[in-house]
């Protein structure tokens, strides 16, 4: 009796970890369209923990053994399919029809060789019947062989079943044809559709064209070609390559018109061809990519191409050739350190030659090779304990500069005349010393961004002023948004040099400096000068560009906003994107000149091919019932874009304005249909979701039949539905007294709404049911959060139930002790209680392993953290704990036992990582800051200074000033401060949550730039004292301080609350 309850109560968790496999899998494919092999083995072994695989886990991982894996070669994701295959074969899966239809499709995708009778036998043999996507597929594998006479077996086994030919058949017979050398057959294969009523579509002409690219046709090829996305000709070039003809490859890629989505598809196909042998063709793929479109993970415009490096690196490509292509990258002003970057790939991988090799090229370019490029080469032998092979490459440090110089001076001259020149040297020295010293003030004057001070230094050492101190000072110009200064020290600088160029984010901030003062033409000469100075914009710069564009919506209107956006465009320092178009249409419907609006809309769709806020503009129309320029707007979509998008934009906007019934009229059955057929390759489209709609269509008429043809057609695409649609196609098919062919997952839906009749019954004064129904849930398995247990107990008390309450009790009890007592008492215990509830099958709380694991790092117990880890790893359900709390209370712990050295490397370690996403330790600067642990505080510190100073990571620094803020100790405060000062603006809105910290920060720095963010805090803050809104208000008038709207409502608020007049005018009610 309990292992069912156990059984059903893995079940019952089954349904979330699909979900979440489900998420993670989609996420993946949706953001780049492929998953990685490490995900995918996570999945599948979370899924053989629990033993109770189901066939919708299983369809996901097989499917994902295919053209997902694009990182990994075809022989080794067949050998993965098979593995997974008969390891949820051996747990008991159930295998219909369409588990074999996607074996079927990763043994085409993989080109893996096997008989297609055989593959019958086997079904026939599981008593599993084919259905029309197997033997669509089974011919597939017949004509990628060129056996055609195999390929009419099957094709006779459809017509005796009556089972339609469609357009896929005919599109593997025009492959069968090709590769048995029968290219005229192949091209007859369309005459044969026509007369079989079925007209050619886009994959029939993708097969022909890869029939000629087989044989290097390219005459043919470019006769056939036709107006083709993007992914269908990269088909097409991949058969190109493969089949030897490299040298037409490039005559293809011009043809790629960089529709949406297409830097993930052609990150998959460089990846293929790299993982097949083809670098050089991914590399010229590599070079065609837009760069401004590139999806930059460290948010640096210059490092195109580190996925390529890093497959390469991961495939062992010759070294010469990840040189070359390196070389080429930076010459190219594509990457700023190309090399470095592949060294550090093949340091995370531990390839020990490869490295040393790459460091002897560093080394070889005048490059330094830095002393932690060796750690990951040293720290395996250390683990290993291998010191008997230990291996150092001994490189010479680079000699300083200036002191090179100097000694060098004195030693070049005579004994005698250097004793002679002595004093001369010493006040030459001297000079050399106060000059850098009042440059480094200058220099760090911005840090108390006290822009009049650094004006004042300026004009003291007027001659010494270089261009980085000019940039400088540009910049806080800007921060201070005194268009006019900046304007003028730019001008000084260009006429000091004029071929020195500022960085492109200080070309930006002058930008919008400029435009936001209503110098637009000045803005324009800057856009220019960048365009003649080669300024390369990456993708936050272009973000950047959006956000300048909106912000003139109020002060420059419509006309300033095109004037950038056409000088941008028309000099190629952005690409056209709906997003920067977007701006120019807000500030038309900001004034409700919907007219102007569409005109300017349409203007953008004739000259940039972009449709901004088209949607916004038909929502206004139909609202005001302007039939006219409906009508116009209607008129000029589906001139420019088809009748379907048209009435996909017609449609929404009756739904948005809840018209629903001239919705109903326009999205029946076939429209639909075709809705879905045309977005199947579209890039980040939830297919399920999709075909769902058809199918909710399908039970509201009824129609079994369709939802039949439906989930055939989801087959041949190769998609993983959802239980929920799943569930949805049996209830149809039931309902009709049909067959459903696949087995429903077996999810107690009532489980899903349990807790809510508790809480249903608990308010509505029947206890008794609510226990009844909790002793029901306990029976099966299932854990609810400790708060429903609480509820129930509190509504048996109230009605004088006490024994009934105490059983309640008795049933979350390792919960409850887990959670509250055990931390505080014995350890041993508490990890014991732990390992019980993970063996019920419930799952702790987030706040029961945090206290665990602060008890345990406030012992020392490093041993106990560890196991706490590994067993969260294990955890069937993930409670997606952050990686930090362990890092933290580790930490701690290393602390705690008086190696605080260790703990510094350890966290050092983790934000000197390039592919760490690290996040906050202020949890470890507050526990020694109470602890009045001095010598860690000290190492701690110093540890953050290091790190914003010589790796630009500010986030420990900034952890360390706000902790020390919350004391209010503003004094050591201010030490860390010139550390953090320049990004501290980024992080204003994370540390003014509190009333403590903005007051203490306003203090500290009196002049800090975002003071409206901080004062808009406070008034936030006072939202119950008059008094103290009163006067902040009158200090920001005070100092000049714009108060923002929602600052003035709130204070507008407190008047009325108070009963007093309000003194100014109340901002309107936004809707």
């Amino acid at each position: 009796m309990r292992r069912d309850e156990s059984s059903t109560a893995v079940r019952s968790k089954q349904a979330k970890q699909f979900d979440w496999a489900m998420d993670k899998f989609n996420s993946s494919v949706r953001r780049t369209g492929r998953i990685t092999k490490t995900l995918l083995l996570h999945i599948f072994h979370d899924i053989c923990r629990t033993g109770y695989p189901s066939g919708n886990q299983a369809l996901l991982l097989l499917r994902s053994c295919g053209a997902l894996l694009p990182e990994v070669p075809p022989a080794n994701r067949s050998e993965l399919a098979h593995h997974i295959w008969e390891k949820l074969q051996e747990l008991g899966a159930q295998y219909d029809v369409s588990h074999y239809n996607a074996l079927l499709k990763v043994y085409l995708q993989n080109e893996f060789k096997f008989s297609p009778m055989d593959f019958l036998a086997k079904m026939q043999a599981a008593n599993i019947l084919p259905n029309r996507v197997t033997y669509q597929r089974l011919i597939a594998a017949y004509c990628r062989n060129g056996d055609i006479d195999g390929a009419s077996a099957i094709l006779g086994f459809m017509k005796s079943k009556d089972l339609p030919i469609t357009e896929a058949v005919f599109n593997s017979l025009i492959t069968g044809h090709a590769c048995a050398g029968d290219i005229e057959s192949a091209k007859n294969i369309l005459t044969v559709m026509r007369n079989a009523g079925i007209e050619p579509g886009p994959d029939t002409y993708v097969s022909l064209l890869e029939a000629y690219a087989q044989n290097g046709d390219m005459e043919n090829v470019k006769a056939v070609y036709c107006s083709l996305m993007d992914r269908d000709i990269m088909q097409v070039i991949f058969t190109l390559v493969k089949a030897g003809h490299h040298q037409h490859a490039p005559e293809m890629v011009e043809r790629l018109r960089h529709e949406r989505g297409y830097i993930p598809d052609a990150m998959n196909m460089c990846l293929s061809l790299i993982t097949h042998g083809h670098e050089d063709t991914a590399f010229h793929m590599l070079k065609s990519f837009p760069t401004l479109q590139m999806d930059n993970v460290s948010q640096d415009p210059l490092n195109l191409g580190n996925f390529f490096l890093r497959h390469c690196v991961t495939m062992e490509t010759p070294l010469e050739k990840i040189g070359q292509y390196c070389k080429v990258l930076q010459e190219a002003n594509l990457h700023t350190s190309p090399l470095t970057f592949a060294l550090s790939c093949a340091l995370e991988t531990r390839k020990t030659s490869m490295s040393i090799e790459m460091m002897k090229m560093l080394k070889d370019q005048k490059m330094p090779v830095r002393p932690h490029f060796f750690w990951p080469l040293l720290t395996p032998h250390v683990k290993d304990k291998n010191t008997t092979n230990p291996f150092f490459l001994c490189v010479s440090p680079h000699p300083e500069e200036t002191a090179f110089f100097l000694y060098n001076l004195i030693e070049s001259l005579p004994k005698r005349e250097a004793q002679a020149q002595e004093e001369k040297l010493r006040k030459y020295f001297s000079q050399l010393r106060e000059q850098v010293q009042a440059l480094d003030h200058l220099a760090t004057s911005p840090f108390e961004l006290n822009l009049q001070r650094a004006l004042e230094l300026k004009q003291q050492h007027e001659e010494e002023m270089t261009v980085p101190s000019y940039a400088i000072l540009i910049n806080l110009c800007c921060l201070h948004d005194n268009a006019e200064e900046a304007l003028n020290l730019k001008r000084e600088m260009s006429r000091k040099d004029s071929s020195m160029a500022l960085d492109t984010s200080k070309y930006i901030a002058l930008v919008r400096t400029l435009s936001k003062n209503g110098k637009v033409e000045e803005a324009v000469d800057i856009l220019k000068e960048m365009k003649e100075k080669d300024v390369v914009l990456g993708d936050t710069h272009v973000i950047s560009l959006f956000h300048i564009f909106n912000s003139m919506r109020s002060n420059g209107g419509p006309d300033a906003i095109r004037r950038l956006q056409n000088t941008i465009f028309t000099l190629g320092l952005a690409k056209p994107t709906t997003s920067l178009c977007s701006p120019l249409i807000t500030a038309y419907l900001d004034s409700n000149d919907l007219p102007g609006a569409l005109d300017a809309a349409m203007e953008c769709q004739k000259l940039y091919k972009q449709l901004p806020r088209i949607h916004d503009i038909v929502v206004a129309l139909v609202e005001q019932g302007d039939t006219e320029k409906l009508q116009k707007v209607m008129d000029f979509v589906s001139q420019e874009r088809g009748e379907m998008r048209m009435l996909y934009d017609l449609f929404f906007a009756f739904l948005q304005t809840g018209r629903y019934r001239e919705a109903r009229k326009i999205i029946e059955m076939e429209p639909l249909e075709q809705m879905v057929e045309i977005t199947a390759k579209l890039f980040d489209c939830d297919r399920d979701e999709m075909y769902s709609y058809i199918l909710r269509l399908c039970k509201d008429t009824n129609d079994w039949q369709k939802a039949e043809a439906t989930w055939t057609k989801m087959q041949e695409e190769n998609m993983i539905p959802r239980e929920k649609t799943l569930h949805l196609l049996a209830d149809i098919l039931r309902n009709n007294g049909q067959e459903v062919p696949f087995k429903v997952p077996e999810v107690q839906l009532r489980l899903r709404y349990r807790p809510l009749l508790l809480k249903l019954f608990c308010n509505t004064a029947v206890p008794a049911d609510a226990y009844e129904l909790l002793k029901d849930i306990d029976k099966s398995g299932v854990s609810l959060n400790p708060a429903t247990y609480d509820q129930v107990i509190r509504a048996l008390l109230a009605v004088g139930e006490m024994e009934d309450a105490m059983v309640v009790k008795d049933i979350n009890v390792y919960g409850y002790l887990f959670t509250k007592v055990k931390p505080l008492l014995h350890f041993p215990d508490a990890l014991l209680s732990l390992k019980s509830v993970l063996e019920s099958n419930r799952v702790p709380s987030h706040l029961a392993v945090r206290r665990l694991l602060q008890a345990l790092s406030s012992q020392g117990n490093l041993a106990s953290i560890q196991e706490v880890e590994n067993l969260m790893k294990e955890l069937s359900t993930p409670l997606n704990l952050s990686p930090m709390l362990f890092i933290n209370n580790t930490a701690l712990a290393q602390i705690h036992n008086g190696d605080v050295d260790s703990a510094v490397e350890m966290i050092e370690s983790i934000y000197t990582n390039p592919n760490s996403r690290s996040g906050s330790i202020s949890y470890v600067f507050r526990k020694v800051l109470e602890n009045g642990n001095d010598e860690a505080f000290d190492k701690l510190s110093a540890m953050a200074e290091r790190l914003a100073n010589h790796f630009a990571c500010y986030r420990p620094a900034l952890d360390i000033f706000l902790e020390l803020l919350d004391m209010d100790k503003v004094d050591d405060a201010k030490f860390m401060l010139a550390v953090i000062f320049t990004h501290l603006h980024d992080y204003c809105p994370s540390f003014c949550l509190q009333l403590g910290k903005v007051k203490n920060l306003v203090t500290l720095i009196p002049d800090f730039v975002g003071k409206e963010v901080l004062y808009s805090y406070l008034m936030k803050y006072l939202d119950k004292d008059l008094e103290s809104a009163k006067a902040l208000y009158e200090q920001m008038q005070k100092e000049g301080v714009e108060v923002d709207e929602l600052s003035l409502k709130r204070l507008a608020s407190l008047y009325c609350q108070a009963g007093e007049t309000v003194p100014f005018i109340e901002p309107p009610v936004s809707v």
